[in-house]
């Protein structure tokens, strides 16, 4: 227990020190240099507020004194920033960010906060919840770095088979791998949970153990983090460190309200993009008239569909529909919309878990994906006891049937819930991921308010082969509860066990289901308690938005790169390929222009 004055420090006063490192930068990428701290602002310099932008320039040879650049890069998140970093090697780059920074905030700097980060709902949120038509609660980042700041953390390559399907040069794919690993990724800790995990794994079958490793491989494994052993998130916002900070512009709150073109031609040329900044006034950055200079949008895969449709690249019906002014008509934009399916499984224990995110995952020849995390349900101090990855606050605790998800089921699930004992939440859960679901949907305009989300579905288990791979999930779940490493780990006698599974039922924890014999019972289990992992993509598609270079096709200058160019997601979890993926196409960009020249 911490002791100020030779006095036990009651929380509050732990609470104001907590707040007073993070004043001094605590939470931030600092760096420790003749025993002083870093603030961000000094290792970022070229990170500014939208507010500060001006087109104009003393320094431009344009002759007409308007600033332009040579890219012009729409979202600064998990492929963003690393394409901008690289690109800016060479040229002079502009990324806008819709959010702000994430180096001295709470939430998305510990792991402690991860559940904290997805609840909060505020306009200034790190994350921006959306409901799909399914019915399941879901989230955007929104913040620098993106989804890296926001998501579970852990860090693992797509497999030989991703890499030759996408077209992808295998040498500079396993050169921008370990660019992004010495930078931000970790070799975890393993957490007593994930450990007893992992030897449930292999005690059921799947086999072998691959050890601590980066590559997709069948059988169990200890993947990376991007969490350091203190629980600090690292993001791809700190790769960009290694931009070039003379050629490099970030706006922060630069939201992107649609691309400028240029339609005299014969094909329509993105010329410029105009942006919103935090107080609401309107900008337009400007882009260079010199042959290669281009707009790419890495704004994800609900954004970047959207950007694009509001831009007036689009089904022609729809956009028409909201008074958009076509620039092309793509009936395949937004369309072939993907999420994998989640379903977790709690298991109660009778004694504290410690905290811990997906570390160790096992990947089946059945086309599902096992994980674990714990520990986020226990404490008596947690906002409304918010329980995490499977937090009815969030809307991801499964007890709910998606289209019953109401905002005012939610309320009523959390008032009832405080008279619940939060010991009853020690445990943690195990997650049962489908690899590649077929099911398919799509995003369409609401509003055209680039605030506003769109209208997204995706379609959760309407191909029957999602379902069966979700029972065959769901089973190999039940095996893992069982193994004797499991119920040596709970600790709990079979009465205890007992009472534990009673009360959890009361309190609406999902539980493995009675009658997993029962296949049709099962489906219903899996239809019901469908929740998300944030791995969407689609949207943007290759051969359909897209060409294989990523240039967007009937289009002049404007490249899409991100998962929305996904048919698949890759690996167990998509960020280390996002971020490799942005590394890739930067170097890729820079030897296309410059050849030898580029250096890298």
């Amino acid at each position: 227990m911490a002791v100020v004055g030779g006095a036990a420090a009651p929380p509050l006063i732990l609470k104001l020190l907590l707040s007073l490192l993070l004043c001094f930068n605590y939470s931030s990428p600092t760096l420790i240099q003749a025993g002083k701290w870093e603030p961000w602002e000094d290792r970022y310099p070229f990170i500014r507020e939208a507010s500060s932008f001006s087109s104009s320039s003393s320094s431009s040879n344009n002759g007409n004194n308007i600033k332009t650049y040579d890219y012009i890069i729409v979202g600064g998140g998990t492929a963003g920033c690393p394409l901008a970093a690289t690109l800016s090697q060479k040229f002079s780059v502009l990324l806008l960010e819709r959010g702000g920074v994430p180096f001295a905030n709470a939430n998305v700097s510990f792991m402690q906060n991860f559940h904290i980060a997805l609840a909060d709902t505020s306009p200034s949120s790190a994350s921006q919840y959306f409901l799909s038509t399914d019915g399941v609660f879901n989230s955007r980042a929104r913040v620098l770095g993106g989804g890296t700041c926001i998501n579970a953390g852990f860090y693992t390559r797509a497999g030989p088979s991703y890499i030759k399907k996408a077209g992808w040069d295998s040498k500079l794919v396993n050169e921008s791998y370990p660019w992004i690993e010495k930078q931000i990724v970790h070799k975890p800790n393993l957490a007593p949970w994930q450990r007893a995990v992992r030897d449930s794994l292999l005690e059921i079958g799947i086999s072998p153990f691959n050890g601590f490793t980066y590559d997709h491989i069948y059988g169990t494994k200890v993947g990376g983090t991007i969490f350091d052993r203190f629980g600090r998130r690292h993001t791809a916002a700190e790769l960009l460190a290694s931009a070039n900070p003379k050629k490099l512009d970030v706006l922060v709150h630069a939201t992107v309200q649609k691309i400028d073109f240029d339609t005299s031609g014969k094909k329509p040329r993105a010329v410029g993009v105009i942006f919103k900044d935090e107080n609401g006034n309107q900008h337009k950055a400007f882009l260079s008239k010199r042959k290669g200079s281009e707009i790419i949008v890495s704004s994800g895969a609900i954004g970047s569909p959207h950007i694009l449709m509001l831009s007036g690249i689009g089904p022609k019906a729809e956009l028409e529909k909201l008074n958009i002014p076509v620039v092309l008509d793509n009936k395949f934009v937004g369309q072939g919309m993907s999420d994998n399916p989640l379903n977790t499984i709690f298991v109660p224990t009778n004694r504290h878990v410690e905290q811990s995110l997906i570390q160790t995952v096992g990947i089946t020849k059945e086309g599902v994906y096992i994980e674990a995390s714990s520990g986020f349900g226990q404490s008596g101090d947690s906002i409304r006891c918010n329980h995490g990855v499977a937090s009815a606050e969030i809307g991801q605790l499964s007890t709910i049937p998606p289209k019953q998800r109401t905002f005012e089921a939610i309320e009523a699930y959390r008032r009832s819930k405080k008279n619940i004992p939060h010991e009853l939440f020690r445990g943690g859960f195990i997650l049962e991921k489908i690899a590649t679901p077929l099911s398919r949907g799509n995003i369409s305009l609401v509003t055209t308010n680039a605030d506003d989300n769109p209208s997204i579905t995706f379609n959760y288990f309407s191909h029957p082969r999602d379902l069966k791979r979700c029972v065959d999930g769901i089973r190999i779940v039940e095996k893992i509860a069982k193994s004797k490493h499991f119920t040596n780990y709970t600790q709990c006698d079979k009465e205890t066990l007992d009472k534990l599974l009673n009360m959890s039922v009361q309190a609406n924890v999902n539980l493995i289901p009675k009658h997993t014999n029962n296949t049709q019972s099962l489906e219903q289990f899996c239809k019901d308690t469908v929740i998300t992992i944030w791995h969407y993509h689609g949207g943007c598609h290759v051969g359909k938005v897209i060409a294989p270079d990523y240039r967007v096709l009937g289009v002049h200058r404007l490249r899409v790169i991100d998962g929305s160019t996904f048919e698949e997601s890759p690996g167990t979890n998509p960020q280390a390929t996002v971020m490799m993926m942005g590394r890739y196409m930067g170097v890729k960009i820079l030897r296309e222009r410059l050849g030898r020249a580029a250096g890298l």
